[in-house]
């Protein structure tokens, strides 16, 4: 899970934005795709042949995305069953677009994921695809893997199918209208059963010992001619919907254990060591953690719209270092199995147009329902696939990191001398004197010296911008 979401609004050509584009240069990331992947994704789009798809356009499909987002991985249909319900979750079958082996494949093997930056991003696949031909965009007909995951009267998953299929998405919604429609209650039924559903899934969350992390965006806003940083709070949707997506990714791995082959999404437990030291960031942003209170139960009890809240949920993040990807085949599960923040088996299927290793996943999945021997060209793929799913997840959070450095730097670039009020949350164990300081106004998390005073942990304190140039010195704060 990323550690910072950033989005900028306003469409201007500003300074930012240009060191933005400077960026990606510096990087080596890749911009534009080769002629003869282009060409590729031209000519399928043009010529797609399907087999096998069971044609399902009757049922009236929606899509749950930002309101600007245009490569649509995942489209949704809710019903009630007389004994519990039926989620009927529709993922872009990429599969079907991309020929194994060809200038597509080859160069999504390089890229691995897509990277975004705070005004756009570096596609896994060209858009031509991943923003139109495969994209489950509403009013077009488009090849799925169509799972259907029947869930109990309390929200647990009895029986699993997933096959590929034709849907046709009715409507694209975004979470701010969906929250709109559900608080006011004039969402139709199969909208409506996003909130029952995600609220039974989110207890079976705490039943099993997970935690989901609603994680606050960070918004980059321009006002006269300057930029603000602020968190916007993700809404119950948000999390609903997330439930969704780990519900099926939950599903597909037990899939795969059955089966004996597959690749899971692997999280150990986090050292003693890591929560000690997001305990003394609790105690630094005055977040009551008893000793006998679990990790998991403090993070529910958050507001993420309270500011020091959202820095901690920014810091609790750091338990999920140590995620990976995890082949098994002959039946032999990995040590560790279980995603510790999933508190169970877990597997990455139902993002295909933006993350590699989900196509894979899914190909297994639909094997293991039909009681087939997975394609040739996916055993052939999966031994390699954990080290390149890590080497792209490196780059994406290095993009990330960078991002955070620059936009903060750039907010703070004629500031430099000013001073602000913030706290301590974070200090070096072998170095007293150097830590991390958040910010109250504006919402900035970075690094502080004291030079030769150790830093007080948990205070308040006064603080004085020494450093902040975008592109050259990352913002640096000292003592005042």
């Amino acid at each position: 899970m990323p550690r910072r979401h950033l989005h900028m609004t306003g469409a201007a050509d500003t300074p930012l934005r240009a060191a933005l584009r400077e960026l990606r240069t510096a990087l080596g990331l890749p911009a534009d795709f080769p002629a003869e992947v282009l060409a590729e994704a031209e000519q399928v789009a043009k010529s797609l042949v399907l087999t096998g798809h069971q044609d399902v356009t009757d049922v009236p499909f929606f899509t749950i995305d930002p309101p600007t987002s245009t490569d649509l991985d995942q489209a949704m249909y809710l019903e009630r069953r007389p004994h519990g319900f039926r989620v009927h979750y529709a993922i872009a079958d990429v599969a079907a677009f991309v020929r194994p082996g060809g200038a597509l494949d080859t160069e999504a093997h390089r890229r691995v994921t897509t990277l975004y930056f705070p005004d756009g991003k570096v596609p896994l696949h060209p858009t031509l695809l991943s923003e139109g031909a495969a994209s489950l965009l509403a009013g077009q007909n488009r090849p799925v893997l169509l799972w259907r995951i029947d869930l109990d009267a309390e929200g647990g998953a009895v029986a699993t199918d997933v096959r590929r299929a034709m849907i046709r998405s009715r409507a694209k919604l975004n979470y701010t209208e969906v929250q709109r429609q559900i608080d006011a209650g004039t969402a139709e039924e199969p909208l409506a059963l996003l909130e029952t559903i995600g609220r039974l899934r989110e207890e079976q969350e705490i039943a099993r010992g997970g935690i989901s992390l609603d994680v606050p965006e960070q918004e980059i806003v321009q006002r006269d001619g300057t930029y603000g940083l602020e968190y916007r709070a993700p809404l119950p949707a948000d999390g609903w919907n997330a439930q969704i997506s780990l519900l099926t990714g939950m599903a597909a791995a037990r899939l795969m254990a059955e089966s004996g082959t597959g690749i899971l999404r692997t999280l150990p437990v986090a050292p003693d060591g890591a929560v000690a030291r997001l305990r003394r960031s609790a105690e630094a942003l005055h977040i009551d953690w008893p000793h006998h209170v679990p990790y998991a139960e403090v993070v529910r009890a958050l507001d993420p719209k309270k500011a020091g809240h959202a820095a901690f949920l920014q810091e609790c993040t750091t338990l999920l270092r140590g995620a990976g990807y995890t082949v098994f085949d002959h039946g032999d599960l990995p040590t560790p199995a279980v995603h510790a923040a999933v508190a169970d088996l877990y597997t990455h299927c139902t993002a295909p147009l933006r993350r590699l290793v989900d196509r894979y996943a899914a190909e297994l999945c639909v094997a293991a329902v039909a009681d087939q021997q997975p394609p040739e060209w996916v055993m052939a793929a999966l031994p390699s696939l954990p080290k390149e799913m890590g080497e792209g997840t490196q780059r994406a959070n290095a993009v990330e990191r960078e991002c955070v450095d620059l936009v903060e730097a750039a907010l703070l670039s004629d500031r430099v001398g000013a001073v602000f009020d913030g706290y301590v949350v974070d200090v070096q164990d072998e170095e007293p004197t150097i830590g991390t300081v958040h910010i109250e106004q504006p919402a900035v998390v970075a690094r502080i010296n004291g030079g030769t005073t150790e830093l007080p942990l948990g205070e308040r304190l006064r603080v004085r911008l020494t450093q902040a140039d975008p592109g050259t010195a990352k913002v640096l704060f000292a003592p005042a």
